[in-house]
């Protein structure tokens, strides 16, 4: 008899463990956007340069894989506005930003809750780099993006956007020199 107690209260306890472990229905089985630490909302208000740039994880929760070489510096930058963040990190060289032969790459994540589709982040909101006016849906990277050509604002080059995942975005800004490497950039990009 005592066999038995001890199988149903193994079996109890396994069950037990079971459920406990099992996570909640409909729980988010992602993490969810990247966000910045303080230390980087603070360097990002001081307008803290990084010489030389830092490298494929500047942005935390982000991973950009095909980073092409030669950045002199880096800043990382964060905002928050109407309910939602943006958090990148732009790599630059030390041609005048006028230069046409000017290489710089800016990778920015977008977190809002309204984000769920292309649309949604044609209105979102953001501060700088609004996907307005010429924006074709094209595929790059394997992946479904907006893109517009640069303008004054955000320099010459391209700028992509797409949502990674509900309220989730990524915007990249690459400048004319780097466009034949923007499919490999856009590919390259994890969270």
């Amino acid at each position: 008899m005592n066999r038995f107690r001890h199988l149903a209260a193994l079996s109890a306890a396994v069950l037990a463990a079971t459920v406990i472990a099992a996570p909640a229905a409909g729980a988010a089985t992602r993490p969810s956007c990247p966000t910045p630490s303080k230390t980087e909302v603070k360097r990002a208000k001081n307008s803290t340069i990084d010489r030389p740039a830092r490298r494929s994880t500047a942005i935390r929760g982000v991973r950009v894989e095909a980073l092409p070489r030669g950045f002199a510096y880096g800043e990382v930058s964060v905002s928050r506005h109407d309910g939602l963040t943006e958090y990148g990190y732009r790599w630059s060289d030390d041609r005048d930003d006028v230069d046409r032969k000017h290489r710089s790459l800016w990778v920015r994540v977008v977190c809002d809750p309204g984000l769920r589709g292309l649309n949604a982040l044609k209105k979102a909101p953001l501060q700088l780099g609004t996907f307005s006016g010429d924006v074709v849906t094209a595929k790059i990277g394997g992946r479904k993006v907006l893109l517009k050509e640069g303008d004054g604002a955000l320099g010459h080059g391209n700028y992509v956007g797409w949502v990674e995942r509900e309220g989730v975005a990524v915007t990249v800004m690459a400048s004319e020199p780097l466009l034949p490497q923007l499919s490999r950039i856009v590919a390259g990009i994890g969270l």
